[in-house]
């Protein structure tokens, strides 16, 4: 198969993590016989420094014009501490989903068996956990009508839904539902907001169409608590968009680092991988960053072109660097000598020898950059 990938860093440690996912995508080509190209771009607060807009057109256009696009993070202290700042990185992130199109955000959250004692949460609570969050990405109050008053004192977002846009990613839900554990969550606010209500009428309407699939309903503050008290009772979870982001955020406890979080946006005609972790500005350039969550950002790329043998050996060598304990140091302390690209080397090198990387892992353990 031949792909067109439009690689987006990004800031912080956005570019360390996305250069991994790169090496690994560029291995599962050598390796599958595929041809994977790749172009680079500006976004988020480098593109504001260098060109004073977080998304410059030659970036758009680069990726309308690519099969798939693969994101890092975006974000920067001085303008995340200036809530005055007019031109924000975040803003190069939704321009982006709107003019892609990019209206379902899906996240897999799943609790790793080696990792089940760096989670806060009792090894109990989290064993067997696997959900995938269906999050609406491009309606609700995020891009909603804003409105501040002229003394300053007063502001307003609108929160505004229509029927398609529920309509679309319900059917991905349900969809998805079907091929796992075949039950929805619609996590809402139906006894308050009139959005919620909407969106309940309508869900349950397209629930009509897979009378295999369960439809469960919470609303989002019994959601957000039951995701520490029982998380393994979800299987799918609906909702809109800031609900999304707040609960999907929440479930990254559960793995024991939001550096294992990967995601993808997709539309009717492109398509977005990336991890849920932001530009971590503190790590940069130190080697410390997680590359896992934009590794298996890939995975899922791979998984979008229907790819599942590729998708399945990364995710496979993923599983194995965390068994042998070839981790950065937010899961790993004991190694701290592992660095971001150790971790995409031994992973690179999984999928070149995945019966020989097992007697190759004390070359990491010892500091090295290079499997030999």
């Amino acid at each position: 198969m031949k792909l067109k990938i439009a690689v987006l860093p990004g800031d912080g440690i956005g570019p360390e993590v996305t250069n991994q996912a790169v090496k690994v995508l560029k291995a599962i080509a050598s390796e599958f016989d595929h041809t994977f190209s790749f172009k680079t771009a500006d976004v988020g607060a480098i593109a504001i420094d260098k060109y004073g807009d977080p998304l410059p057109d030659k970036t758009l256009d680069l990726c309308k014009s690519t099969d798939a696009i693969l994101f890092g993070s975006i974000g920067h202290p001085k303008y995340d501490n200036d809530p005055s700042a007019k031109v924000r990185p975040e803003q190069g992130l939704l321009k982006l989903r709107k003019e892609l199109g990019l209206f379902a955000n899906i996240r897999p959250v799943k609790a790793y068996k080696p990792l089940l004692d760096k989670s806060p949460l009792k090894k109990a609570i989290i064993d067997g956990t696997d959900i995938s969050i269906y999050r609406e990405l491009t309606g609700g109050i995020y891009f909603g009508k804003k409105e501040l008053s002229e003394d300053g004192n007063t502001a307003s977002d609108l929160c505004e839904y229509s029927r398609i846009e529920i309509e679309r990613i319900a059917h991905l839900a349900f969809k998805a539902a079907r091929a796992r554990k075949q039950k929805v969550t619609l996590v809402d606010k139906a006894n308050v907001l009139e959005s919620s209500r909407l969106w309940r009428k309508i869900v349950t309407e397209v629930a009509a169409d897979y009378k295999d699939v369960d439809l469960d309903f919470l609303f989002v503050d019994n959601a957000a608590m039951q995701m520490i008290l029982n998380p393994k009772q979800f299987d799918v979870i609906l909702t809109e968009n800031m609900f999304g982001d707040i609960i999907s955020d929440e479930a990254s406890v559960i793995g024991g680092s939001i550096g294992l979080l990967a995601s993808a946006s997709v539309g009717e005609t492109h398509a977005m991988f990336e991890p849920i972790h932001g530009s971590y500005p503190q790590a940069e350039g130190k080697g410390i960053a997680n590359p896992i969550a934009s590794i298996l950002s890939a995975a899922m790329l791979l998984d979008h072109f229907e790819l599942y043998n590729e998708a399945e050996l990364v995710r496979l060598a993923v599983d194995k660097s965390l068994k042998l304990k070839i981790t950065t140091p937010d899961i790993n302390s004991e190694f701290d000598s592992i660095t971001t690209s150790n971790v995409g080397d031994f992973i690179e090198d999984f999928i070149f020898n995945p019966n020989d990387s097992n007697r190759n892992f004390k070359n990491i353990h010892l500091g090295q950059s290079t499997i030999i």
